[in-house]
């Protein structure tokens, strides 16, 4: 059956469009159940072994939930005791409208054989099709389809054997679709009175969410937050610029304060200062929202204060911390300053965490304190709070009144005990959002059959290396081996250089399981002591590994260079390697230097040494940055598993040497795919730092009366070099550390998107990402692209739709980052176990930065930074005096400054099981009132109390 509606449509240019819709309706979509005997279906979805036992439904029954129950009850769907669900056709489609996430964990349920989650068309079944009505609201329209959805599903199954008692129960918190299905002869109940009724699991009351209703009844009466505007003013008042649209970041070092980052057409970005609780007006982290700029006059500098919200308040307790945000600032510290007037887009996700001990004396009322301190507390209910007592939990916000101090929540999930290493690293990809769930077995189908070897005709479209000494220079302990690199000699007196990189694209294919799963990563996330793969263990580890001793696959970036470094050709090429050395940069180092050591490899290394010398030497004179941070190596036990000990790492010529020749063919891959396809190439930018970037480092080396020129990187670079102190040999890596602190984050882009390819740190013209692909998904579509440009490849649509094409890149720049967070947040928890039985110990350390209330230090030994905070909250504090100038701050007389060397003790604080963290207190120098004696014997004194 067919069904066409026409109507008209006017284009910008004034064109009138004639548009004809066709809708078909079938009659015979299955119904899913295993009871029905009308339906040809080969494998039911619903089961008759898989009714739920209700206490309000004694009899075998299928749930249909409404869209409001799919969006807000997701947790509750998500639990193994519900089964037999059909999801509507309309409802699938509303929640992909509004919400991605939830409509993905709905997609994984529906594919989830053990849920018993059947999709069903309603919308093109011929009984089922319901148009909408004149003066008809969508939603009221999608309503009534849900409630006919439902009644046919009751009459089609009535005659069906071994049916009689089988119901069907529509879930709806909706008061009116509930009486009108009533009214019509079905059975209705709310989401919370249906789960209130089950027998099997009591504690899944906890995962309901709170509906509007129950977020009143559980607020105060007293206004602590202003009204929240409506939509359409909202959009009114962006549309005439009485409002700025924009993404608010909570700070991390101070809950009191955020920024809105607002992207405007047509001008640059720019950031919105927002202070006080009431300015914040409940917005939370990553949220997309209104805000009024407030008149000049009432501007205000970015606050110096570190500000941690130390425990839950009152609903009617005023925050007196707000008062340490004001200080005096001059106009030039001044930034726009503004209010959140309403929210745009909620960004919530649930967050991990571990209830805080409840000030409400209700039994199953509690606070929930965030593992994210940028994330506010949350209200949840809850009547398992002695068995969650030291446990990590998952919770999701419902709603933020505002009468309320805190949001409203419900429990998700418990993740285990607190401090425990699996418990720990599940929060940190948890709350870092890195996807870390067990490959498919959709996504293992895609991968090659094993036993696996290359056979006559994968050689006919490959050139054959085998023959060449290709060698890997790695870590130590790295299997998942991406590049490898020979050089030679050739007659006519020049040099062969070739950097050959693993042929991953050959293994996963455009559009399939595979691809689509390793896109979504986006990148391999290394934690100490285990890796997150991008792709499955068979081919990060085996197949692709460019292991030493067996064949692979590779794609060979060869150049013919002089002794100068200078390239006289290049050429791209599939090919086949057989690596004859496996190499850690430390043996490699030491072949390099072994005099006595002159076989094929050691000669290769060696020549790739001194062409990697002479290019890094030209690419500094160009202005590229070499900058620092500081990172750190764990030797980690290998039955405990525990870090044994902790040292920062040591970089050799090798590890300059691979970087060099990984540059070198990124560049000369990122023209050649640019050359070939102008509009769809897959690229790296670096861009340049905005002046106001480089204050901080600009006051730091004034300090020691230096000047640092920050025009260009060349100027910077130059800067960087010749900046030193006599008898503080430190200083020099305390400046990059700083000016690293500067730099924008590096991104990914389509070339037909931007105008501006330029890499900042690299003073490069252009740049691409080639040589990881074992780990990057970036490389494996530049990959793609080198391979269709020298015809070793057909090229796909979506690799030559720029949109889509920026839209990947979107995703893989948010996984980089988040797997950068992820990497960073490891390193603190696993020194946090370092020193957990090492009680106390004495550092030297140097001042990075001074804040109003704090001077956070940088220890080298360890690569470790901590705070010292001169107020506590216990004891009287020191005479403080903070001048933004320096920055400079005086305390009991004795005036910190930036780079200042002192001496520390280090300690694990786990005073606060969910915050556990490395605590620091001053030595030297010896300030009244502030410094530390020496700690007590006895392993409770070392770990125990440390003066701030």
């Amino acid at each position: 059956m067919l069904k066409t509606k026409t109507f008209v449509k006017k284009t910008r240019s004034g064109r009138v469009m004639k548009i004809v819709r066709e809708h078909y309706l079938r009659d015979d979509i299955w119904c899913g159940s295993e009871f029905c005997v009308e339906c040809k279906q080969e494998s039911p979805v619903l089961q008759k072994d898989a009714c739920i036992e209700s206490n309000l439904c004694s009899f075998p029954h299928y749930l249909i939930p409404d869209t409001n129950v799919v969006l807000h009850q997701i947790d509750i769907l998500s639990d193994p005791l519900i089964r037999n669900v059909i999801i509507l056709q309309t409802v699938l489609q509303e929640v992909r409208h509004r919400s991605a996430p939830i409509y993905k964990r709905m997609k994984d349920l529906i594919h989830d054989a053990e849920k018993n989650f059947y999709t069903f068309t309603n919308e093109h079944h011929r009984e089922t099709f319901v148009e909408r009505e004149q003066a008809e609201s969508a939603n009221d329209r999608n309503d009534r389809a849900i409630r006919v959805a439902a009644k046919w599903y009751s009459e089609h199954l009535k005659n069906a054997p071994a049916a009689e008692e089988l119901k069907i129960v529509l879930l709806t918190n909706d008061r009116g679709n509930k009486e009108k299905a009533e009214k019509s002869g079905q059975m209705a109940y709310k989401c919370e009175e249906y789960i209130k009724s089950l027998i099997a699991n009591p504690e899944l009351v906890d995962r309901l969410a709170l509906t509007s209703d129950d977020n009143a009844e559980i607020t105060g009466s007293k206004l602590l937050f202003p009204e929240h505007l409506p939509l359409s003013r909202i959009q009114a008042g962006i549309k005439s610029n009485a409002f700025l649209q924009g993404t608010f970041r909570a700070s991390r070092d101070n809950y009191l304060e955020a920024t809105v980052f607002v992207h405007g057409e047509g001008e640059e970005s720019r950031e919105i200062l927002i202070q006080g609780l009431q300015n914040l007006n409940r917005a939370v982290y990553q949220d997309v929202v209104a805000v009024e700029l407030l008149p000049r006059d009432q501007w205000v500098a970015p606050s110096s204060v570190v500000l941690q919200d130390e425990g839950p308040k009152d609903e009617d307790e005023t925050d007196e911390t707000e008062n340490m945000l004001k200080f005096e600032a001059s106009e030039a510290m001044l930034k726009p300053t503004g209010k959140v007037v309403g929210i745009i887009k909620r960004n919530w996700r649930p967050f991990c965490g571990m209830l805080s001990k409840s000030q409400i004396k209700e039994a199953t009322r509690h606070l929930f304190t965030p593992a994210d301190r940028r994330i506010p507390r949350i209200r949840v209910e809850t009547r398992q709070a002695a068995a969650l007592v030291g446990q990590r939990i998952m919770v999701a916000i419902d709603g933020w009144p505002k009468h309320s101090r805190y949001p409203n929540g419900h429990f998700v999930r418990n993740l285990g005990s607190a401090g425990d290493k699996d418990t720990e690293t599940e929060v940190l990809l948890l709350e870092h959002d890195v996807p870390h769930q067990d490959f498919s077995q959709a996504v293992l189908s895609f991968l090659p059959k094993m036993p696996w070897g290359i056979t006559e005709e994968d050689m006919k479209s490959r050139l054959d290396l085998r023959h060449l000494c290709v060698c890997s220079v790695d870590p130590p302990g790295c299997t998942d081996i991406d590049d490898a690199l020979h050089c030679r000699d050739l007659e006519n007196g020049n040099l062969e250089v070739g950097v050959h990189i693993a042929d991953v694209s050959h293994f996963i294919r455009p559009g399939n399981a595979l691809d689509q799963e390793a896109a979504s990563r986006g990148t391999t996330v290394y934690l100490c002591e285990k890796r997150i793969d991008m792709v499955p263990e068979l081919l990060s580890s085996n197949l692709c590994s460019l292991r030493s001793n067996v064949e692979r696959f590779a794609f060979s970036c060869i150049w013919e260079v002089n002794h100068d470094a200078e390239i006289l050709n290049t050429r791209f090429t599939k090919s086949v390697i057989n690596s004859k050395a496996s190499l850690t940069y430390a043996e490699a180092q030491m072949r390099i230097d072994d005099a006595h050591m002159n076989d094929d490899v050691t000669k290769s290394l060696r020549g790739l040494n001194k062409l990697a010398k002479i290019l890094k030497k030209r690419r500094i004179e160009k202005g590229a940055l070499t900058l620092s941070s500081p990172e750190v190596r764990f030797h980690i036990d290998s039955e405990t598993h525990d870090p044994i000990d902790l040292q920062t790492k040591e970089l050799k010529e090798t590890n300059s040497m691979v970087e060099e020749f990984m540059l070198l063919a990124n560049i000369s891959v990122a023209q050649k795919i640019y050359d070939e396809f102008s509009e769809c190439a897959l690229l790296r930018k670096h861009p340049a730092p905005p002046p106001s970037n480089y204050d901080i480092l600009l006051k730091a080396a004034k300090s020691k009366n230096l000047d640092i020129h920050t025009d260009s990187a060349k100027a910077l670079a130059d800067s960087l070099d010749v900046a030193k102190v006599d008898g503080f040999s430190y200083f020099n890596t305390l400046l990059r550390i700083l000016a690293t602190r500067c730099m924008m984050q590096a991104v990914y882009f389509c070339s037909g998107m931007d105008s501006d390819f330029h890499h900042y740190g690299l003073a490069s013209p252009i740049y691409t990402h080639f040589t990881s692909p074992i780990r990057r998904f970036a490389d494996i579509i530049v990959h793609r692209l080198l391979a269709v440009a020298i015809g070793a490849d057909c090229t796909y649509p979506d690799l030559m739709d720029k949109q889509k094409l920026s839209a990947l890149c979107t995703n893989l720049n948010y996984r980089h980052k988040m797997a950068q967070y992820a990497q960073r947040a490891s390193v603190a928890f696993h020194t946090q176990l370092f020193f957990k039985n090492r009680g106390i110990l004495n550092e030297d350390g140097f001042i990075l930065f001074v804040r109003k209330n704090a001077i956070i230090i940088l220890i080298p030994k360890f690569g470790l930074e901590g705070t010292v905070f001169f107020q506590n909250k216990d004891k009287p504090s020191p005479s403080l005096a903070f001048d933004e100038g320096g920055p400079t701050l005086t305390v009991e007389k004795h005036t910190f400054s930036m780079f200042d060397k002192v001496k520390v003790t280090i300690g694990l604080d786990a005073s606060n099981i969910q915050h556990q963290k490395i605590r620091m207190a001053l030595i030297e120098p010896v300030i009244p009132g502030v410094s530390v004696a020496a700690p007590e014997d006895g392993p409770e004194a070392k770990k125990a109390k440390l003066d701030r």
